[in-house]
């Protein structure tokens, strides 16, 4: 059964393609490839987040308080309306994370996320879970705000699974169409090459690790892969905001010289 529930600590590094390829070649002396790895280099996900119409959510995360939250819709790979997915609630409280899903087909997702009213008895339901986001959803009105897909390669460890290294690419955003089951398209979020690297552990990083990252001089880089997505958008939108303010006043200058023609 999956893991529906996660308590751990997360930190984010930057890298380039040569040090992640060889980065990630020395963690198979210490760890696992995911299951989902076995068969190809990355598999892809998909979330839908869900905010305020405001973007309450991730305003207030990028405030960096003691205490925040998200809501998202997961897939693994492009989903059909029958497909299995998962509702996430993510809690972040002074570093630590906490992590609640339930499995769900798509269909009935949609519906439970846009009226709170959770589906019954369902195989595989986490009806606590469930509870616990339709709480969260009768406290403000959410709604799907992006769509935010990437490739991914992941490790967990050989001596505790719950350590576990993950990498990201490619991951493509949209603000229209926001639709598991349209696909992975829109908007790169990262250069050419790049790769976020996420390492969760229960509690500190092992010491075997921490020497890896030194080795390679890898550092800590803040990154939220939603929250970078919404400062671009808002910077795109500031830099719009000068050529409408300009267009409107040729536009209203070429009215005023029409008038004066007549």
């Amino acid at each position: 059964m999956a893991i529906e529930v996660f308590n751990r600590r997360e930190q984010k590094y930057r890298l380039g393609r040569t040090t992640f390829l060889s980065l990630s070649e020395r963690l198979g002396e210490y760890m696992c490839l995911d299951a989902h790895n076995q068969t190809h280099f990355t598999y892809p996900i998909c979330n839908l987040y869900y905010d305020t119409a405001d973007s309450h959510l991730i305003r207030t995360s990028l405030q960096k308080p003691r205490y925040k939250e998200k809501l998202r819709l997961r897939s693994y790979g492009t989903p059909t309306p029958d497909s299995k997915v998962y509702v996430e609630i993510k809690k972040k409280f002074c570093g630590c994370v906490n992590k609640r899903r339930s499995g769900i087909l798509l269909r009935d997702a949609y519906a439970f996320l846009a009226d709170g009213t959770a589906p019954k008895g369902g195989c595989g339901l986490n009806e606590q879970v469930l509870r616990e986001i339709s709480y969260l959803l009768s406290r403000q009105r959410l709604e799907p705000k992006v769509y935010l897909s990437y490739e991914r390669r992941a490790f967990f460890g050989i001596d505790d699974p719950n350590i576990r290294v993950s990498f990201d690419t490619n991951i493509l955003t949209r603000r229209e169409d926001l639709l598991l089951e349209s696909g992975n398209y829109g908007e790169g979020l990262l250069a050419d090459g790049e790769w976020i690297m996420e390492v969760k552990t229960p509690s500190s990083i092992p010491i075997w690790l921490a020497r890896l990252l030194s080795e390679y001089r890898v550092y800590p880089a803040g990154f939220s892969k939603y929250g970078r997505e919404y400062t671009k958008q808002l910077a795109g939108a500031a830099q719009q905001q000068p050529r409408r303010i300009f267009a409107a006043a040729c536009t209203q200058a070429n009215t005023i010289g029409g008038f004066a023609n007549v």
